[in-house]
């Protein structure tokens, strides 16, 4: 039996990665807290992504969208200095046929040994893959071969 490789794109198994610190293990880095929060919104566990959130920025209540499906993360940049940390990441979502991107740069503290997100700076634009573009689902195939419903 095959163990399905980790939403964050990490290359890894889900057990080997993001699995341990949905289950409580602390995030070594921003950028480790960044992919399980990507992978927690791929899986929906909004009460991860409420747990690992800042209390002083924590909304009260969260709900994940049903119809979205988050599909690719790119990590374009990350950094650490001391108790703080950044995390530049682009995220690929799926709602219905329509495709969008998330960019962010995302702030990170570190607090009794545990890493938590504060905000970030976010931008989102529509995709609009052609039908012989790579699919933005991640899949390696040509759009028309795969997502163009």
């Amino acid at each position: 039996m095959t163990t399905p490789l980790c939403p964050c794109q990490s290359g890894l198994d889900y057990p080997r990665c993001c699995q341990p610190l949905h289950g409580g293990q602390p995030a070594a880095h921003p950028e480790a807290l960044m992919r399980s929060r990507f992978s927690a919104f791929a899986l929906g566990k909004a009460d991860y992504i409420q747990r690992s959130w800042h209390p002083s920025t924590r909304p009260a209540t969260l709900s994940l969208d049903d119809q979205e499906r988050w599909l690719g993360l790119t990590i374009l940049d990350a950094s650490q200095d001391g108790d703080t940390g950044r995390v530049h990441f682009q995220a690929v979502s799926q709602a219905h046929s329509d495709f969008n991107m998330l960019e962010e740069i995302s702030n990170f503290i570190r607090q009794d040994g545990h890493w938590f997100y504060v905000d970030g700076e976010t931008s989102v634009s529509t995709l609009k893959p052609g039908r012989n573009d790579p699919c933005p689902c991640g899949s390696g195939r040509k759009f028309k071969k795969c997502c163009a419903w």
